[in-house]
């Protein structure tokens, strides 16, 4: 029996893990009569319980921040909207790329505004008073501003480079180089805006043609030298010209241009510049020479009419006071010629001896010489004035 029970035994055990061996004593209860857990002491409820309380005012405090934050951003996002317009420009909202109001009503004045903050409204300032640049250089050769103003710019290639130097053809294909700078000021502010995307970029490409459109109507003789007012001012015409065609609201002022011949020739023209500055001096004291010689031979001229024309009428006065003199002497001729002509004659004789030297020899005085006594030393005579000699009787009758 005691073997069979052992047999028994040993049977069940080797199916058994390693745990059975240590629990084969233990009473197992069911799962639902396990015992309730004990209570736990009163400190260590009040513990949690303070604990509880002290992460709820945590959380009621850290809520009561996030609320005062929460309204405090909004507001900086709100007050991060107010702009300033000042009186030298003009702005305008656009609320996702288009323009808030209608008409005139788009454009804010100078003053205080207010826009949504980014992304949703954009605020575009528009200057009206100062005055914008702009450049053309599509016809200049390939240089930097910084090489320009410092004077060490390299020296030309034996050609152009195509891509980097610009030029413009001429109207009898030459070549010469061009670049303008223009200043402009916006006076409709609205159509500047909203015309176009980039309205300087425009007005950029608008100066561009102008260059070439200009050297296309002048020769390059014209262009450098006999006629650079006109070529600047068929330049201006014709950019003033586009930007009305285009109303982009603005008005351009007088362009600085800057014109010259290629580089790799400059020598030549050069060269001929100095063969044109030195014909214009010879034409010019030509022409001076001339004017000089013809208002000298005017000038006499009309001295030589003018003295003719006094001694004309003079001539022509003392015929008539003559002619009229012999009219008045008629009747006494006719009444008593012997004494008229005894008259005349004394008269005659009278004037003759006066403008004559006159000796009169006395007789001497018996058994003496005749004494013959010249004076050198005469008082000179009075001239008589020229109205003084028409007023007498006429001479030589």
């Amino acid at each position: 029996m005691g073997e069979i029970m052992s047999d028994k035994h040993d049977h069940p055990h080797d199916h058994h893990d390693h745990d059975h061996d240590h629990k084969h004593g233990e009473v197992k209860l069911p799962a639902k009569e396990k015992p309730a857990p004990a209570p736990e002491p009163a400190a260590d409820r009040a513990v949690e319980d303070a604990g509880t309380q002290a992460l709820s005012d945590a959380l009621r405090s850290s809520f009561a921040i996030v609320k005062v934050l929460m309204v405090v951003l909004v507001l900086a996002f709100l007050g991060s909207g107010i702009f300033t317009v000042s009186s030298q420009e003009r702005a305008m909202i656009l609320r996702f790329g288009k323009p808030v109001g209608v008409g005139a009503d788009q454009l804010l004045g100078p003053g205080l505004h207010w826009s949504w903050p980014a992304p949703v409204d954009e605020v575009v300032r528009i200057p009206i008073t100062t005055s914008q640049l702009v450049r053309s250089t599509a016809g200049w050769y390939a240089t930097t501003p910084e090489a320009e103003a410092s004077g060490s710019e390299p020296g030309p290639n034996a050609s152009l480079t195509p891509g980097a130097d610009g030029y413009t053809i001429t109207s009898d294909g030459n070549i010469i180089h061009v670049r303008a700078e223009m200043r402009y000021r916006v006076v409709d502010p609205l159509q500047y805006e909203l015309s176009f995307t980039a309205s300087s970029n425009i007005l950029v490409n608008i100066l561009d043609e102008a260059l070439f459109f200009a050297s296309s109507q002048f020769t390059v003789d014209q262009a450098l030298t006999s006629d650079r007012v006109g070529f600047k001012e068929k330049i201006l015409n014709r950019v003033r010209q586009r930007v009305e065609d285009l109303k982009l609201g603005i008005t351009v002022d007088q362009p600085d241009i800057r014109v010259i011949p290629p580089r790799q020739t400059k020598t030549a023209f050069d060269n001929a510049l100095a063969a044109e500055i030195e014909r214009r001096k010879a034409l010019d004291d030509a022409r001076s020479y001339s004017g000089r010689i013809l208002s000298t031979a005017e000038g006499e001229a009309n001295s030589v009419i003018n003295a003719g024309q006094t001694d004309k009428v003079r001539l022509e006065q003392g015929i008539a006071s003559e002619a009229q003199y012999y009219k008045d002497q008629l009747p006494h001729y006719r009444d008593n010629p012997g004494l008229f002509m005894a008259r005349v004659q004394s008269d005659v004789l009278g004037r003759v001896m006066t403008n004559t030297t006159k000796w009169f020899i006395p007789q001497p005085a018996a058994g003496k010489q005749r004494e013959f006594r010249v004076l050198f030393n005469r008082d000179p005579e009075k001239p008589v004035a020229p109205q003084d000699q028409e007023q007498q009787p006429p001479q030589n009758r």
